[in-house]
Order: structure tokens, then sequence, then C-alpha cells
């Protein structure tokens, strides 16, 4: 019987934390359990805190899989926060292209001149200034400095929120402010001195590997004698699941305007989707209806781009989701005919030939285009 171990969460408003003798057995089982099971990846081997900071970034919203060849490609790139803050953003952007999000890509630019600048290239060891930089939460800045420095610093992230909810056997909702309060308080008091980067690791490794949102793996839980929702059966049901998303459709035209071999990009504004980016001129075409459709294409075409055009057949039709968008784009092609105004919406625009397209950062879906032009061999 381990109740001396075991914190009683039968309701939120009876949340309380572990006492001592449970938080360190948990850390013993954690750490243990670590040091023999964790994965070998390739930010582990480093306490470099640009390194660890660039994993960060980019493991937001994106699978530990898809992540590894992007850091070891941009970490050879931009080795250091100098040099990747003397990069231009455009190549930036296409050494991040496939990994989504790019808003991402753009703040660490941002964050290494910021850095480079007041910093000497290197990380403040301390959680306020680190929040201070753009695209640092109270997350990123606890991994930077656990991890990179060893520093007793929490984190609390999708994983460590679903481990720690079942541990406690908390059934509110814990994202709520109470629950997150709970959370981080709980991702507090149970860091060591030291190795407060290996439990942090561990956990996230345990909610990614074992401690899994559906089919739990307790039989190999390292914690499962400590583990209320285990006991009482309730993994299924803890953590409370989160409204699901409304998702909106949306149909949207991209044109491929041809002229003497070339073909249009534009570049994204920064209040536009995958700002910064470069794309071909899109829109929303909505509910339009097919004989008015060749007018929409000119008419759209000249409002972002400033050129007329004689819209051609359509391509193919791409199928996608971007945040709570499920989009459906038809693609056509289109001829140059002249430039009827130099103030168009998107003013950044340039012709390319389709040998030169792969050097241009495009988003997973104009990248798709570029290959399907590219593929047709299409001219004038």
């Amino acid at each position: 019987m381990l109740s001396h171990r075991m914190p009683f969460m039968m309701k939120s408003s009876q949340a309380r934390l572990p006492d001592g003798p449970w938080r360190r057995s948990f850390r013993r089982r954690m750490l243990r359990w670590f040091t023999r099971n964790a994965q070998d990846l390739p930010w582990r081997q480093t306490h470099d805190p640009y390194a660890i900071w660039l994993s960060e970034i980019m493991l937001q919203q994106t699978q530990v899989a898809t992540v590894i060849d992007y850091f070891q490609r941009f970490l050879k790139a931009f080795p250091n926060v100098r040099r990747l803050a003397a990069a231009k953003q455009q190549h930036v952007l296409r050494l991040w292209e496939g990994l989504g999000y790019y808003r991402r890509a753009q703040q660490l630019h941002q964050t290494t001149k910021i850095l480079a600048k007041q910093h000497g290239g290197g990380f403040p060891r301390d959680a306020k200034t680190l929040r201070r930089l753009p695209g640092v939460g109270r997350y990123t800045a606890g991994a930077i400095l656990s991890i990179a420095f060893d520093l007793p610093e929490p984190i609390l992230e999708a994983n460590t929120v679903r481990v720690f909810s079942r541990l406690l056997g908390y059934t509110g909702d814990p994202y709520t402010a109470t629950g997150q309060e709970l959370l981080w308080s709980l991702a507090r008091a149970v860091l060591p001195c030291k190795r407060a980067g290996q439990l942090n690791q561990s956990l996230m490794e345990l909610g990614r590997r074992i401690c899994k949102p559906k089919g739990p793996r307790c039989e190999a839980c390292p914690v499962f004698p400590l583990c209320q929702a285990a006991q009482r059966g309730l993994q299924a049901k803890i953590p409370r699941p989160r409204r699901k998303p409304v998702f909106e459709s949306v149909r949207e035209a991209a044109v491929l305007v041809r002229r003497r071999g070339r073909v249009l990009l534009i570049r994204r504004n920064p209040d536009e989707r995958w700002s910064g980016m470069w794309d071909f001129p899109r829109f929303e075409l909505g509910d339009v209806p097919a004989k008015r459709l060749r007018q929409e294409l000119v008419k759209n075409v000249r409002r972002i781009t400033g050129v007329r055009i004689e819209p051609g057949p359509r391509l193919t039709t791409l199928r996608y989701g971007v945040t709570r968008f499920r989009i459906t784009l038809d693609c056509y092609t289109a001829k140059y005919l002249s430039t009827v105004r130099t103030s168009p919406a998107n003013p950044e625009q340039k012709w390319l030939r389709p040998a030169e397209l792969p050097e241009y950062p495009l988003s997973r879906s104009g990248r798709k285009l570029a290959e399907f032009f590219q593929g047709l061999g299409i001219g004038d």
C-alpha cells in the first residue's frame, strides 16, 4: 500500500500536490528509466543552448521523426547564433520549408539577431530575460535552462500535461487557469536540484512513448505504482479531452501566370498566411459559379499583382488543411498580357524560370504546384 505516496484527487477542487516521499520515489524511478530507455536523438548529444533551443522550436506541433532531418540540415547550415543572425530570411525559410508554422522560423531568425546584438551571441541564464525573446514562452525557457544549463526550471507541454494529470488523478480541465496552476506547480515540485534537464526530458519521453493519449502502456510505465489514474482505472478519462476544433471549408484558386518561359511568384505580406514565403497568386473563390470563373481569375490576379492575364485550363486540384481550415485549391494556368498598374496588393514579385523555383521558399501546397508545373514543361 502506497497511500503515503499518493495524492488523492477525486475532484479538481480537492487537488493538492504529492508529499515528499512520493516526489523522491518519482524522481528515482523516472531518472533510472530514462537512463536505460532514452531515445538517441541528435539534440541530446549536446548541451549547446542554441541547438537545444532550435530543437524545441522545431518540435512544437511537429513529430520527433519529422524534426530529426530538418534539425540536422538546419544546424549544418547555421551552426550557431551569429551564422543564423547573418543569414537571409529567404534562406532560413527555404530550409524550414515543409515543417509548417513558418512564423517559428521568422521568430528564430529575429531572436538570433537580438542575441547577437544584445547578448554576445549567447543565451541569458534566467527565465525572465529569455521570455522577452520572440517565440520563447514559459515552456521553451524552461527547456533551455534545464537541459542546457541544468537549472531547476519546470516545463509543461502536451505530453507532460497528460502525464501529470494522470499521476494526480486530476479530473478537472488541465487547460483552465486552475488546472495550469496546479500542473505547473507539480512540474516545479518534482524537479531535483541536479539532473533537472534529464527529468524534464524523461517526462516528455514518457508521455510520447508510454503514457499515450489512447492505449497507454501502463505495464511499461516506471511510475505506475504512483499513478492515481491507473489505480482508479481512469486512464481513458484523464485528462479531460479538449473540445474538437470546428473546421471551415474554403475554396481557393492559384494561378500560374506564364511570360516568356517564366512564371510569376509573389511574396506573401506580413498579415497573410505564410508571411514572408513566396507563392503563386492565390485567393479565395467561394461559391463562384462556373460562368463567372474566368472573370474572377482575371479580376483577382490583377488586384494582387497588377497583371492582366488570359486564363487557361485548370491544371490540378489540391486538398489540404491549414489550422482550422480545410482547403480545396484549384490551380489554373494563364498567359501574361500586360501590366496595368504598379502598386499591387503584393508589391514584391518575380518572374522566374521553372528551374529557379527550388531556390525560393514555398508552402507545402505551393511546392506541389511548382513541381507539377515543372513536370508539365509548359512554355508560353
